[in-house]
C-alpha cells in the first residue's frame, strides 16, 4: 500500500511553537523543491549579520544601490552555510536566466550562480530579491515524517511576505494565510 505523495513545492513550511531543533524554531522556510528524492527550502525571517553589502564586497563586487547594500542577508538553513542562494522574482518569460536557476513551478526562482549578483552590481536583474547563505534540505520522506509529527504545518506561498513583509512580522503573517493566530497554537499535539 502506497502512501499518497505530497507536493510542497511554492508553499511556506511554517515551525511549529513545539519545534525542537534550534535552527528551525520559529522558521517559515520557502519551498523551492519538493518531490520523491527529498526536499529543499529557504528559510525566510531568519537575518544574519552580514549585510548584502558585505556579501558583494566579499565576492569582489560592487553594489551601489545603497538600499539593497543594506539588506540582510539570511540563514538559509544549515546546509551549505558558505554558498550563497539568490531567491527571486520570475525575471520574464522568455526564459532569459542564470547559469544555476531552479525555477519552481508556479512560483519564484532561486539562482545559486554568480552571474544574478553581476547583473545586481550593475543595476540589472530582478528587483525583488532575497540572499541567503545556506540552504535547508530533507532526504526522501524526512519531511513527510516532520509534518506527521506536527513538526511543520505548510500553506501556499506568497511572494508579499518574503519580499515585502517586515521580518518580524513573516511569521505571523504566514500563519494569517492559514487564519491562524500564533497565540492559539499551542507547543502540545491534541490540546488547544
Amino acid at each position: 500500500m502506497s502512501k499518497e505523495r505530497i507536493d510542497l513545492t511554492n508553499q511556506f513550511l511554517i515551525a511549529m511553537p513545539g519545534m525542537v531543533d534550534e535552527a528551525f524554531a520559529g522558521s517559515v522556510i520557502y519551498l523551492c523543491e519538493h518531490n520523491e528524492k527529498g526536499a529543499l527550502g529557504l528559510v525566510i525571517n531568519k537575518p544574519i549579520s552580514l549585510t548584502l553589502g558585505n556579501l558583494f564586497e566579499k565576492v569582489e563586487l560592487e553594489l551601489s544601490d545603497e538600499a539593497m547594500a543594506a539588506r540582510p542577508v539570511f540563514f538559509g538553513g544549515p546546509v551549505q552555510t558558505e554558498r550563497g542562494f539568490v531567491l527571486h522574482e520570475p525575471l520574464d518569460e522568455q526564459g532569459n536566466h542564470y547559469n544555476a536557476t531552479l525555477a519552481v513551478p508556479g512560483g519564484l526562482e532561486m539562482t545559486t550562480s554568480r552571474d544574478v549578483l553581476e547583473a545586481l552590481s550593475s543595476g540589472a536583474g530582478p528587483k525583488r530579491v532575497l540572499v541567503t547563505l545556506g540552504y535547508s534540505g530533507w532526504a526522501a520522506g524526512q519531511l513527510e515524517e516532520e509534518i506527521g509529527r506536527n513538526g511543520w504545518i505548510t500553506v501556499d506561498a506568497a511572494p508579499d511576505i518574503i519580499f515585502e513583509t517586515p521580518i518580524e512580522e513573516r511569521y505571523e503573517k504566514a500563519l494569517a494565510l492559514l487564519g491562524i493566530d500564533p497565540r492559539m497554537l499551542s507547543q502540545e499535539a491534541g490540546h488547544a
